[in-house]
C-alpha cells in the first residue's frame, strides 16, 4: 500500500477503481478493512481511497502515541488530500473518521462534493456528563480494562466482518500503543476543537446522515443531535451498532449510492 508523511504520522491507504475520489476513513483502533463488503460495489464508479490511520492496517504506529488527537487525524486528512492531488472529493467517514471529513468540509469547502457521516463525532454536545465519559475512556490503565468488553457492546457484531472488525480492535486495544493512541483520542473528544458545532453553519456540502441505532459508544441521540446541527442534512437510521456499513453492507449502500452518485453529479456539472 502506498505511504504518504502527514502531520498525523504516516499513513497507509489502499487505492482501487478510477472516477471521483472517495476517500474512506475509519474508527479509532479499527482500519480500513472496515469497509471491505462495500468496496466492490463502490470501485465500479469511483476511485476508492480506503485509509489507515496511525497504527491501524498497514499504517505505522505513530511515534508518538500519547500525542494523537482527533484534530490531528484531521490534519492528517488534508495532508493525504494534498498529496493524492484531488481538487474534489467524496467522503464516508465514521466516529473520528466523520470528524475529520467534517472538519474538512468545514475548512476547505471547495474541495469536499459530498459527505457520509457515519456514527460520527464533531456535533455531540458535550455535558458535563459527556466530557467526564471522554476523561474517563483517557486514562490508559481504564481504557485498556474496559476496552474488550466497550468494543462488544457498540460494535453489536451480526455479520461475519463486524466479527472480523471485533477481533482486530480487541488485539489492538491489548498492545501499549494501541491503549495509547485511543486513550489520547478518547481525551481529545473533550477537547473545544473536536467541538463543530459553532462551525456547522460553514458545512455546505450534501451530508448523508447514517446511525446504527445500537450503537454504545455515539448513541443514537447524539446521530439526533448531530442531525439537528444539520439542518440541510438527511439522517438514515440502521438497526446495527458502530459500524453499519459492516454490519449491514446492503441497508447501507442502498442509501449511500444514490446520494453519492448525485453529488458527484452536482459537483461535475
Amino acid at each position: 500500500m502506498p505511504l504518504v508523511e502527514t502531520r498525523a504520522g504516516t499513513l497507509a491507504y489502499e487505492e482501487r477503481g478510477q472516477g471521483p475520489v472517495l476517500i474512506l476513513l475509519h474508527a479509532a483502533l479499527h482500519d480500513h478493512h472496515d469497509f471491505d463488503d462495500i468496496v466492490a460495489a463502490l470501485e465500479r464508479r469511483y476511485r476508492v481511497i480506503a485509509v489507515d490511520w496511525p497504527g491501524g492496517g498497514d499504517s505505522p504506529a505513530a511515534v508518538a502515541p500519547a500525542q494523537l488527537s482527533a484534530a490531528l487525524f484531521a490534519d492528517g486528512l488534508e495532508d493525504l488530500i494534498d498529496h493524492i492531488g484531488a481538487s474534489s472529493v467524496l467522503l464516508i467517514g465514521n466516529s473520528v473518521g466523520g470528524f475529520a471529513a467534517a472538519r474538512l468540509a468545514i475548512t476547505r469547502p471547495q474541495q469536499v462534493a459530498g459527505l457520509v457521516l457515519v456514527d460520527t463525532g464533531g456535533f455531540i454536545p458535550m455535558t458535563r456528563a459527556t466530557r467526564l465519559f471522554c476523561r474517563a475512556m483517557g486514562t490508559p490503565w481504564l481504557a485498556r480494562l474496559v476496552l474488550p468488553r466497550f468494543a462488544r457492546s457498540y460494535m453489536k457484531p451480526q455479520s461475519r466482518l463486524d466479527r472480523q472488525i471485533l477481533d482486530r480492535v480487541i488485539a489492538r486495544a491489548k498492545t501499549a500503543d494501541g491503549v495509547q493512541q485511543v486513550a489520547a483520542l478518547w481525551r481529545s473528544f473533550a477537547n473545544d476543537d473536536h467541538d463543530l458545532r459553532s462551525r456547522a453553519a460553514e458545512l455546505n456540502a450534501p451530508t448523508l446522515i447514517v446511525w446504527g441505532k445500537r450503537d454504545t459508544a455515539i448513541p443514537l441521540s447524539a446521530g439526533r443531535a448531530t442531525h439537528a446541527a444539520l439542518p440541510t442534512s438527511r439522517m438514515v437510521v440502521l438497526n446495527t451498532g458502530h459500524v453499519p456499513f459492516a454490519s449491514a453492507p446492503h441497508e447501507f449502500l442502498r442509501e449511500a449510492e444514490p446520494f453519492l452518485k448525485a453529488a458527484a453529479g452536482v459537483r461535475n456539472r
